[in-house]
């Protein structure tokens, strides 16, 4: 019995310190007409990707309108900026 209580405490425990997941940011939604209503996928990079998904479903493409473009960090140099800085 003390072994499962031990058990059940590390469990909660580690439930406890994991990070939580975050939320997928997409920039283009797929709605889509279903015969018992309608659905929605907000999981596409381009419209594109979207187009493709909904080819034949009867929906469309739309911008999210909830999504956040990633903010560069401060300070980070791109990769080009990197390499013309190194000495040839």
């Amino acid at each position: 019995m003390r072994a499962l209580i031990v058990a059940i405490g590390i469990l909660l425990a580690a439930g406890a310190l994991s990070t939580s997941a975050l939320a997928q940011n997409y920039p283009w939604c797929a709605y889509i007409s279903t015969g018992d209503g309608n659905a929605t996928n907000c999981g596409f990079v381009t419209r594109e990707q979207c187009m493709v998904t909904i080819s034949g479903l009867g929906g469309h493409c739309e911008p999210n309108n909830t999504y956040i473009a990633p903010v560069p960090q401060q300070g980070a140099q791109s990769d080009r900026a990197v390499s013309a800085a190194k000495p040839r």
